[in-house]
């Protein structure tokens, strides 16, 4: 249990040295925290405990890009760390909490194309830093790389919806939110059982079980939203890929571009060894300081001897 307490205090020392190295995205990453915080304690006061808990996920997220630049050794841009940093308030708790889903039409859309657009950049960044290092011996084209980065985006997406459509199933949530429409085009209404589609347009009431549901149409039960979120994931991961194949091509020349991908850490950025070093030296401080008290407390025989001395 010790060990493991000094690994602990290690890692928050260095995950401190990770969220201080830059002062424009620790204040962006301390405001957003006294956000959430703040909201979170007023969750709490409403008994809204399901909201309290997406605080302290949302508090959990905002750290997790400090704790994989260190964990890693990677160097995320102040740019791309900070759109990170906001699309996690942005989605978490504007988008949950305060319902910007609702409030706004397009808030979701957006979300979900910088979500392809961020997602390409780790994938890119995974891909760019093995093609780069010479012990992996990679040697990879920016067209391939920027496939790769493409691909690597679109996957996230599909498991992201896969994990909506997962818990609108099981958990009975509303993740892909339903869309009105006013035409239907099925085979399934074909009344003859041939596959011929069947064109219902114009619709403007839905009855379900002899009840008129108050929409002015018929109810799509998610697939537009999927096929939706999915279009801005690849519009998003097309635009990063697009970006990196230039990056790659003229080897960050640009300077928009570099602040755009991460690049690996040097040396002097290695905070869990700074952290390790710090820890040793306060150690050997600590000790070099009992050290000396050792020397300068006199020793039992010595002190007995003074002893017997005064007593004469």
């Amino acid at each position: 249990m010790k060990k493991i307490g000094e690994i602990m205090r290690t890692m928050g020392r260095a995950l401190h040295l990770e969220l201080t190295e830059h002062r424009s995205t620790f204040l962006v990453y301390s405001v957003l925290r006294i956000a959430v915080i703040v909201t979170m304690v007023l969750q709490f006061l409403n008994r809204n405990y399901e909201n309290v808990f997406l605080c302290l996920l949302t508090l959990l997220l905002l750290v997790l890009p400090g704790f994989l630049q260190m964990t890693f050794r990677i160097e995320l841009p102040k740019v791309l760390e900070i759109i990170i940093l906001v699309f996690i308030f942005s989605a978490e708790i504007l988008g949950e909490i305060n319902e910007f889903y609702l409030k706004f039409p397009y808030w979701d859309t957006v979300l979900h194309t910088m979500n392809g657009f961020l997602a390409a950049a780790i994938g890119f960044s995974l891909v760019d830093l093995l093609n780069r290092n010479k012990k992996v011996g990679m040697s990879l084209s920016p067209v391939f790389v920027a496939i790769v980065s493409l691909c690597f985006s679109m996957t996230i997406g599909v498991l992201w919806e896969f994990f909506e459509f997962g818990m609108d199933q099981l958990a009975g949530f509303d993740m892909q939110k339903d869309t009105v429409i006013q035409t239907i085009r099925s085979v399934a209404l074909n009344t003859e059982g041939h596959n011929v589609t069947v064109n219902i347009s114009g619709i403007t009431e839905t009855a379900v079980n002899g009840q008129v549901l108050p929409i002015d149409g018929y109810l799509d039960v998610g697939l537009f939203d999927t096929m939706e979120d999915l279009l801005v994931n690849f519009i998003g991961a097309v635009v990063f890929s697009v970006i990196g194949y230039f990056y790659i091509k003229n080897r960050g020349k640009g300077g928009l571009i570099r602040q755009l991908v991460p690049t690996r850490k040097t040396g002097s950025q290695d905070y869990i060894r700074q952290a390790i070093e710090e820890e040793r030296a306060e150690k050997a401080e600590i000790q070099g300081k009992e050290n000396e008290k050792k020397k300068q407390k006199p020793r039992p025989d010595a002190a007995m001897r003074q002893k017997e001395k005064k007593r004469k």
